[in-house]
């Protein structure tokens, strides 16, 4: 399936949103950014803080078509929006793995592990 930036643009609001969250990045997306970057992985370009339809999401690889979601103790209340944005990703062609932070910054290697197995497939 091809993207194109169009379809994945947003709103201007939405576009300043994800601009102010690549410019202040929590310490887990910081890290694993730092393992992301620079198609570091299966050499697969990533983005950060990407807009797509309705939704920011923390990293996607448009080539894989892979979203990687780096989550907070917020997200325990946000089960059902969670759900509902991550069917609406699926929908859209793409697969989404969720992380928690803590995961990322304790057991970055086997994150990489899934992240790796998964790009592969």
């Amino acid at each position: 399936m091809e993207h194109n930036n169009k379809r994945l643009g947003g709103s201007p609001t939405l576009r300043d949103r994800a601009r102010a969250l690549r410019s202040n990045p929590t310490d887990a997306e910081k890290f694993l950014w730092n393992r992301l970057r620079r198609q570091q992985v299966a050499g697969c370009k990533f983005r950060r803080q990407q807009v797509m339809g309705l939704y920011i999401v923390d990293f996607l690889c448009l080539e894989k078509e892979l979203i990687i979601e780096v989550d907070g103790g917020q997200h325990a209340d946000a089960r059902e929006y969670d759900t509902a944005r991550s069917e609406w990703l699926q929908s859209k062609g793409f697969q989404v793995l969720r992380f928690w932070n803590n995961q990322v910054l304790t057991e970055i290697d086997g994150v990489m592990e899934v992240v790796l197995e998964t790009l592969q497939r």
